[in-house]
């Protein structure tokens, strides 16, 4: 039976990272090896655990990730405050059903805040759709 699942990102610079994910992404660092500087880490922030582990640039490749958060809205405007640059600048709903933003880390790593919307969020979601379709 599965359990969990603890993404492994990676970094070209451990302690660029922890800085970021603690001061502007509102982490906290919940473990490190004992080598100096750290070559693997892990991070929480409620319910979300991340790890990371140093890469060399040759082995970086950039990985998405999709969190599931109570509020992107209030999620966004901490890290709007916090000086964290998000992609696209706003939080904006989707056509999968979704209310969601997405920012960049240090490494090129992909990181998408989001939830599902509720059914009139749906509805009013479609409503406009409808109405710049004139064909529907």
């Amino acid at each position: 039976m599965f359990k969990e699942t603890h993404p492994i990102l990676g970094a070209r610079d451990i302690e660029r990272a922890i800085e970021f994910y603690t001061r502007q992404l509102g982490f906290r660092l919940a473990f490190g090896d004992k080598t100096d500087p750290p070559n693997y880490v892990g991070f929480r922030r409620d319910a979300v655990e991340l790890h990371m582990q140093f890469q060399f640039e040759y082995e970086m490749a950039t990985i998405r990730l999709r969190i599931l958060v109570e509020d992107p809205d209030a999620l966004f405007n901490e890290y709007r405050q916090r000086g964290v640059e998000c992609t696209p600048n706003r939080v904006h709903d989707t056509q999968w059903g979704t209310r969601e933003f997405a920012l960049y880390d240090l490494d090129r790593n992909a990181l998408t805040f989001y939830r599902g919307l509720t059914r009139p969020e749906k509805d009013r979601s479609d409503v406009r759709e409808g109405s710049r379709n004139p064909s529907s």
